[in-house]
């Protein structure tokens, strides 16, 4: 792969889906949620809880192959609130399992992008490394997500303007 390569068109209606996973999955209560704006801006956002033992909200889109063949990484173009989030990317369309997780924490307020090189991906089952998983494949990524689990309560919002291949 040569150039970048946009992996998702905010602009386009039935473009593909982003589905909401929080720690509701585990009795939490925390809430996140994905809408597209107007202008074609992917924004995650909702309010983490750390009551029952949550404090994670996420948001994954639909599987379908990427074609990201030979790429060394995913380019984000994000405007955040100064909280930490996270990249998962998974190579199967499961609902659960391994996911190879990249940490990033744009600066609020403003417009920023933020190369993340497949080498800074490490394997996450439910949060807990996973030292015998199988190099990430960029060729084999099926769903990009977004995570919050910064361990701290609290309304979150972080906009992706553009999520790229490079």
């Amino acid at each position: 792969m040569s150039a970048e390569q946009e992996l998702f068109d905010f602009h386009q209606d039935g473009g593909p889906r982003w589905h909401a996973i929080n720690d509701g999955v585990m009795g939490g209560v925390s809430q996140g949620r994905a809408r597209i704006t107007g202008d074609g801006v992917l924004v995650f956002s909702g309010v983490v809880s750390l009551e029952n033992n949550g404090g994670f909200a996420s948001i994954r889109s639909e599987p379908s192959p990427l074609q990201i063949r030979g790429a060394r990484g995913i380019k984000l173009r994000v405007k955040g609130d100064g909280r930490r989030y996270k990249v998962n990317l998974k190579l199967d369309a499961a609902f659960d399992g391994v996911q190879y997780q990249s940490e990033f924490r744009p600066p609020p307020g403003e417009w920023t992008t933020v190369p993340l090189p497949f080498s800074s991906f490490a394997p996450k089952f439910r949060g807990r490394p996973v030292p015998d998983a199988p190099p990430l494949d960029p060729a084999r990524i099926v769903t990009v997500g977004f995570l919050i689990s910064d361990k701290q309560a609290g309304p979150f919002a972080l906009e992706i303007g553009s999520v790229a291949a490079y």
